[in-house]
């Protein structure tokens, strides 16, 4: 009996002949980059640094696409991007120490969010490795013990033949659900040293299929089909499988709501009869979900943000499934369904019978209706202008990227994303700096759409280097930089807290004559030109930077 695993391990004549007489002049840096090249990869994010020396050199004898950014960090947001819109493995190269240091905050992005990031960090030489001091330059004592708190999984290697195996077992955890960053580190001598072995050809590192076991999913299905008041709540884990068109269809056979968290934007359509949008900073939507009688909880921990900040306190049954172990049933008690949500919701859909609810569209327009006059109560016009223009003049197919800032924190709630998987942000870790290298970095997987970037100028001033990145690899991202003089929600936080605020003003440059400076066109707009503004900067090839002073506020918490 033959195989498939057989016709594998067999190797063709002409293997034989090529692993036999390997190329002169490999080093392990070559092994590195063969193995990203028979996983699949195609683009590499980085920094280089003197231990990584050996990865660097060996890119020139690779057919792989090199985009360097400034700052390690902001490397690490390009790459988690470029994971998020190609939803494969993306490589970013860290040299030692101070170098690969700076880019946790980027792999704590990465983790949250569930961005599949291969991160490979050189190392001191093998000799220093084992916690001695022996002060080689960037020595730390344990540096994978800085990373292993915050990445999936820690992939150390000691030798070269130990490269393509231990990228391949990593580029196998990223892309197992749920996706995140893991790390491979390598020394420096290993890099640098002369291989006779052969070519890297091919790597099978096909990630596990997490599967709902069967018995829940027929208790799931039982749940949903004969409540009165089910209702959905999708989060990321629906956009990062994508799993959008089941949950679509599921939520038509069980006429069920759906709203979506601030991760999951664009999971499901905005304008559908069932849609609950993404309203859930607002407490008539805490209301609804806490009348469910089944509630369906789809790639979410349902934490902080989801929760309407934990003041959500559900009254009905709740069935989670979640790819993430640690976040299943963390928050609230349910029956947990541990699986990816692509699968999870293929297995309801061919479990479940239709059910039909012709109440359920006219209680979320209701719904809806509560939470417009609620804001429309406020005085808030220049923030909703503000937002439809942006909405306006973004394509519809076009990625957005949100930093942490006031149009952004409206944007999760208040923004048709229109398309799956195009607008992102850094709410997971909660980071500045995320927006524009991640607009970069999804500029550099699809060049052929405009990306949008939205900074206020105090988050800005994190990712102003790559403007020099940008127009060096002239990529499509128009930079939209909402310049209100300071950290404007921390100002609001510090006002409502304490009565003023400390440390929130910012001097700040003339940002339309720094980015000209830098060679990228740029304009300063009006709230009522914004949007032509906008639209003709995101027409054009290459970067831009559109600046709008404007103080734009938010609307009233409803946690509180």
């Amino acid at each position: 009996m033959t195989h498939d695993h057989d016709l594998v391990l067999r190797p063709t004549a002409r293997q034989v002949a090529a692993a036999l007489d390997p190329p002169a002049g490999r080093n392990g840096g070559d092994l590195v980059v063969e193995a990203l090249a028979g996983l699949g990869a195609t683009t590499v994010f980085g920094l280089p640094g003197q231990h990584a020396l050996g990865m660097f050199d060996a890119l020139r004898r690779s057919d792989l696409q090199y985009v360097g950014l400034r700052v390690e960090n902001n490397a690490g947001f390009a790459a988690d991007a470029h994971g998020r819109i190609t939803g494969e493995a993306t490589p970013l190269l860290l040299s030692t120490g101070p170098g690969a240091l700076t880019s946790l905050a980027a792999l704590q992005e990465a983790a949250a969010a569930s961005a599949p990031v291969l991160a490979i960090s050189s190392q001191v030489p093998s000799a220093g490795i084992g916690g001695g001091r022996h002060g080689y330059l960037h020595e730390l004592r344990d540096q994978k013990a800085s990373f292993r708190d915050v990445v999936k999984s820690v992939h150390t290697v000691r030798t070269a033949s130990q490269i393509p195996s231990a990228i391949a077992a990593a580029w196998e955890s990223a892309l197992t659900a749920p996706h995140g960053p893991v790390w491979v580190e390598i020394p420096q001598d290993v890099l640098l040293a002369e291989t006779t072995l052969p070519v890297v050809t091919a790597l099978d590192a096909t990630p596990h299929d997490l599967v709902p076991r069967p018995e829940l999913t027929a208790v799931a299905a039982h749940l949903l089909q004969n409540a009165e008041r089910p209702a959905i709540i999708a989060g990321g884990g629906v956009v990062r499988s994508d799993a959008s068109g089941k949950l679509l269809a599921l939520a038509e056979k069980l006429d069920a709501p759906v709203v979506t968290t601030f991760g999951g934007k664009g999971a499901f359509p905005w304008e559908h009869p069932l849609s609950m949008q993404s309203w859930l900073e607002d407490r008539h939507t805490t209301d609804f979900l806490e009348d469910a009688d089944v509630l369906l909880v789809v790639g979410s921990g349902l934490g902080e943000l989801s929760s309407n900040y934990h003041t959500f306190a559900p009254r009905g049954r709740v069935i989670q499934i979640e790819a993430d172990l640690g976040k299943l049933e963390s928050n609230h008690a349910g029956l947990g369904i541990h699986a990816d949500a692509r699968i999870a919701l293929g297995a309801l859909l061919e479990t479940v019978e239709d059910r039909r609810d012709p109440s359920a569209a006219e209680r979320v327009s209701a719904l809806l209706s509560k939470v417009r006059e609620r804001i429309a109560g406020q005085e808030l016009t220049l923030e909703q202008e503000v937002l439809a223009a942006v909405r306006a003049a973004l394509p519809d197919d076009s990625p957005s990227f949100w930093d942490m800032t006031i149009l952004a924190y409206w944007a999760w709630s208040a923004f048709d994303a229109r398309r799956p998987n195009t607008m992102h942000s850094a709410q997971g870790a909660g980071g500045l700096g995320y927006a524009f290298p991640a607009a970069l970095g999804a500029a550099a997987a699809d060049r052929t759409r405009p990306v949008l970037a939205v900074s206020g100028d105090g988050g800005a001033m994190y990712s102003i280097a790559e403007l020099a990145s940008a127009k060096q690899y002239e990529l499509p991202v128009t930079w939209l930089i909402v310049d209100d003089g300071g950290y404007g929600i921390l100002r609001e936080y510090m006002t409502d807290a304490f009565g003023e605020a400390t440390a929130t003003e910012l001097s700040r440059p003339d940002f339309v004559a720094l980015a000209e400076s830098f060679g990228v066109p740029a304009v300063h707009t009006t709230t009522e030109s914004l949007r032509e503004d906008l639209a003709k900067a995101l027409a054009q090839p290459g970067p831009s930077v559109v600046v709008l002073p404007a103080v734009l506020r938010m609307f009233a918490a409803t946690h509180l």
